[in-house]
Order: structure tokens, then sequence, then C-alpha cells
């Protein structure tokens, strides 16, 4: 089954550098605290050793507020242009829509700041994911958007 490719970007004022240094190992408790439509915030990330980004292989399952659950094992470090990801084990209400899915965070100047764009591929789950993807699709470019707009308050300067 192909797969649908998903993707929000934002502007945000600070240099390539520093965004990306802030966002790979940023909590996702902290970027992903609130609802969209069906898609849950993320309530507790486990099994992570050491700081996030550390190296690719690294593994951690993020459990949601629904009770859904995935595995997320790093696969891209290339500091400071992009990092990405992949999502398995799916677990939970989003088990049978998807049955994986590849993330991308990358960054990239734009005039005085950074643009930040966060992208998934997603592999349906059979005939069920295929039919819903459309919906999904537009649920998680919700989701995106609202995290993109929580991460500008988190990467605003502390006065």
């Amino acid at each position: 089954m192909s797969t649908r490719h998903l993707e929000q970007s934002r502007t945000y004022p600070l240099s390539v550098e520093d965004a990306y240094d802030r966002v790979l190992p940023m909590p996702l408790t902290d970027l992903f605290d609130k609802r969209y439509l069906a898609i849950a915030p993320i309530a507790a990330v486990e099994g992570q050793d050491g700081v996030w980004g550390d190296s690719v292989g690294q593994t951690r399952t993020i459990k949601l507020k629904d009770g859904g659950t995935m595995l997320e094992a790093l696969t891209v470090i290339e500091r400071p242009t992009r990092f990405g990801y992949s999502m398995s084990n799916i677990k939970g209400p989003l088990k049978p829509l998807v049955s994986a899915a590849n993330g991308l965070w990358s960054f990239a100047p734009d005039g005085a700041g950074t643009r930040i764009t966060w992208a998934w591929d997603v592999t349906p789950r059979g005939v069920i994911g295929k039919i819903g993807m459309p919906i999904f699709a537009k649920l998680w470019n919700g989701y995106a958007r609202q995290a993109l707009a929580r991460l500008e308050a988190l990467l605003a300067p502390n006065p």
C-alpha cells in the first residue's frame, strides 16, 4: 500500500542551529500537549535512554492520553538541517488506520529566521486505512499546525 505524504511548515525568528538544537531534544509532552479533534495529546514518553537525539537507532515509546502507544526510533540526525524517525508498533485508536509512519523535521534559512517543516510519510493499514486516510490527513494537518503554533511559544526567548 502506498504512503501518504503530510507536511506543515512555519518560520521562527531564530537561527537554524538554535532551532535544531532546541527542537530535537524538546520533551514531546510539552510540544504535543493538546488534543486536536480525534488525535490525542502525548501523555508520557517511556524507555528513552539519555537525551533524545544522542544517536541514530535510539528508541522510546510514546504514550497518548487515549491509551494508544507507538515505538519511535531515530533514523536520521544531520545537524543542523534535519532529523528523522520511524513510528512502528502502533496500538490504540490509530492502529486500524496506520501501520507505520516516517517523520522528518527539517530546518532551513528563511529571511532572518528559520523555516521548520514537520512531515510524515504514512503507510495506511489495510482497506480501512486506505479509505480513512483522507480524513486522517486532514486531522494530522490540523494537529501539526497546532503543534507548530505551540512550538512558537516554546521557542520564544525568556524575558
